[in-house]
This record gives structure tokens, C-alpha cells and sequence, in this order.
């Protein structure tokens, strides 16, 4: 992997251009550029492994940004919601930042409460990638020590992007480590579908999905799984299933258990749809279930880079990935790693414009 190009502004090999953004902890960082024919393109920093821009046409083929992002590094630094960022070494919680395996028990970095969450303070999102940059495809690896964050085992990680002409990006997760140990890795884009970047809350959503995960107040899971049914999606507005209190508004942070296999080895994921854009987002996944997030939480002291301060529900997430808190369930599906055991899971986000 390299990490140190010509020191030139810009440099392009076929549809993938980069040039520095600045440095982090001594590392340079850099942005890339994914761009097809159309003009269509995806931006990515190798801070986080985070995706920065998904620029796509809506109906009249106009191109706008689809997540929320920043216009500079210090934006990433700064942001406690993960905007955009790889997530690792596991997704989602831990509950009582804690896990046993093989009779040892791992204790945590804690940092939701009494829990461990997408892996801790120092979790891939605030690391430097290393990179390589494909005819059509940008890798961003890096190592992860034994013991980092708690976790037993030295992971390689390897995540690995490629941007089609059809307006489809696949990001693929592979991973390896040198002991046993529980991974479980995903992207943590906030998308927003709208013209305007307004709130998501006509965004209409449907998951293939008749199962959840029952949590408790903290959004650890319970070990029950529970029907779907009053909290579905099907063509289901965000609004919709946005609780109202006076002025607070409390929305979904909820993993749905996936059904359906539409690829070989591919799940549906999701349809997410904006009506006065017709922009449509298809997900496709090799992971079990999806965490929907509808940005409850969501703040920033910078501006986004459309300019605005963000707010709650300015932009939902959809995070493939395994169970959460899987370590502590023996009923969920393993999220175990044998030494030497490759790791390999997709995700991919399919563009379109629908009348």
C-alpha cells in the first residue's frame, strides 16, 4: 500500500483522481474522487475509510450530493456521529463493553454509557488508511494491533471500493486476524435523497424484513426476536414511524433481520425513495440484517458541505451489518473469527431515478 503520492494537487489514474486534505496525527490524508461518464461521483478520504460525497443524477439529470459530509478534514475530526465513516472492529454495541470467548472475557472501551459502541473511542472512523488505487477500484487497508480498543487479535482490514457505470458502488469488507476473535464491520453513510437536504421525514423506506431485534432503553439487544409487524416498512414514510412529543421527536434505531436473497450470496437490503428528486436507493448485502437509523442524534459545530448546520433528521442510515451485541447471545449468528479465517462481506448502494 502507498501512502505518500507526488506532492502535485491532484493526481488522476483512469476514473480515480486524489490530492491531500491535510494530515492527522502525523499521517497525510487525501480525497478521492470515483467518477464515471456521466459525471456521476463518489468521494471518499482515506481518514475513517469515509465516504465524503455520493453525487448522483435525480429525474431532469441534475447531479447533487446524496449523504451528508463536510467540506474539509476538520469536519471528520470534530464529528462524534460517524458521518460516513467504516466502522470497526465490531458495529453497533457491546453491551456492558464486555465479551466472552473461549472461557477469557475481553473488557472494552466504553463509550455509549456503560457500552462498547462501533468499536470504541479509537475505532477505525478516527484512523489513517493506508491506500491503493485501482484501474477502477480504491483499497484502503490497515492494521489493528492485538488488544486494540480491548479486542484480542491483530486484525488486517481491508476495505475496498469500486463505483460503476450504472451508479452502483460496492464497498467490500475484508478482514483477517491472527487469533480468534469477533468482527463486524460496516459503512455508516447518512443519506439524504432530497433536492434541498431538508429533513428525511417524507423519505419513504421499505426493508424486506419481518423480524427485529428486541433492545432495551439502550438499545441492547434483549435475545428476543420479535415480528416486524407496527414497525414495518413498506413504502412507509420516515414520518411515519417517527414518534411526536411536543417538540422532541424520537425516531428508529432498530435491527431488522433481512429476508430475502436476490443475488447469489446477496440479500435486498432496502428501497429508499424521494419523490420530488425520484431518486431512488437500492441496497444490496451479504450481512444477516440492517440497522436503521433515522438520525435522531445527528449534530455538528461545522457546517455540512452544502453549507447548512446539521440537525437531527437530517439523514438515515442504513448499516448492513452483523448482529449487534452477537458476542454476548449464543441464539444470534456467530460473529467469531478463527485465526487465519478470511472475512469477507458487501454492501452495495444501487442509484436510480424512478418517474
Amino acid at each position: 500500500m502507498t501512502s505518500h503520492p507526488p506532492s502535485t494537487s491532484s493526481v488522476k489514474k483512469n476514473r480515480i483522481s486524489y490530492k491531500p486534505w491535510g494530515t492527522y496525527g502525523g499521517k497525510d490524508v487525501f480525497l478521492f474522487k470515483l467518477e464515471i461518464a456521466s459525471g456521476a461521483f463518489v468521494e471518499i478520504t482515506n481518514y475513517g475509510a469515509t465516504i465524503v460525497s455520493m453525487v448522483v443524477p435525480d429525474r431532469n439529470g441534475k447531479l447533487e450530493n446524496t449523504v451528508i459530509g463536510f467540506p474539509s478534514l476538520e469536519g471528520y475530526v470534530n464529528d462524534r456521529c460517524y458521518i460516513g465513516s467504516t466502522i470497526g472492529r465490531f458495529a453497533n454495541r457491546i453491551g456492558g463493553a464486555a465479551f466472552t470467548l473461549d472461557g477469557a472475557t475481553y473488557t472494552l472501551e466504553k463509550n455509549d454509557g456503560p457500552n462498547n459502541n462501533h468499536g470504541g473511542p479509537g475505532g477505525f472512523h478516527a484512523k489513517v488508511f493506508d491506500f491503493r488505487v485501482g484501474t477502477d477500484f480504491l483499497s484502503l487497508s490497515l492494521t489493528s494491533a492485538d488488544g486494540e480498543g480491548g479486542f484480542p487479535g491483530q486484525v488486517d482490514f481491508l476495505v475496498t471500493y469500486s463505483w460503476s457505470d450504472d451508479h452502483e458502488l460496492t464497498i467490500r469488507f475484508n478482514a483477517v486476524s491472527d487469533k480468534k476473535t469477533v468482527l463486524n464491520f460496516t459503512n455508516h453513510a447518512y443519506f439524504n435523497l432530497a433536492p434541498d437536504h431538508g429533513d428525511i421525514l417524507e423519505h419513504e423506506l421499505t426493508l424486506p424484513s419481518d423480524e427485529m431485534l428486541e433492545t432495551d432503553s439502550g438499545y441492547i439487544p434483549t435475545g428476543v426476536i420479535s415480528s416486524t409487524t407496527g414497525n414495518n416498512f413498506h413504502q412507509t414514510r420516515i414520518r411515519d414511524r417517527v414518534k411526536f412529543s411536543g417538540p422532541s421527536q424520537t425516531g428508529v434505531n432498530r435491527y431488522f433481520i433481512l429476508k430475502h436473497d436476490d443475488k447469489p450470496g446477496m440479500r435486498r437490503a432496502g428501497l429508499l425513495t424521494e419523490r420530488t428528486s425520484g431518486r431512488s436507493l437500492e441496497i444490496f448485502t451479504t450481512y444477516p440484517g440492517v440497522q436503521l437509523y433515522t438520525g435522531d442524534y445527528l449534530d455538528s459545530k461545522h457546517l455540512s458541505s452544502r453549507f447548512k448546520q446539521i440537525h437531527p433528521f437530517d439523514g438515515l442510515c442504513l448499516e448492513c451489518q452483523h448482529y449487534p451485541d452477537a458476542p454476548n447471545h449464543n441464539n444470534f449468528p456467530s460473529t467469531v473469527v478463527e485465526p487465519g479465517e478470511a472475512y469477507d462481506e458487501r454492501i452495495v448502494y444501487k442509484f436510480g431515478v424512478r418517474a
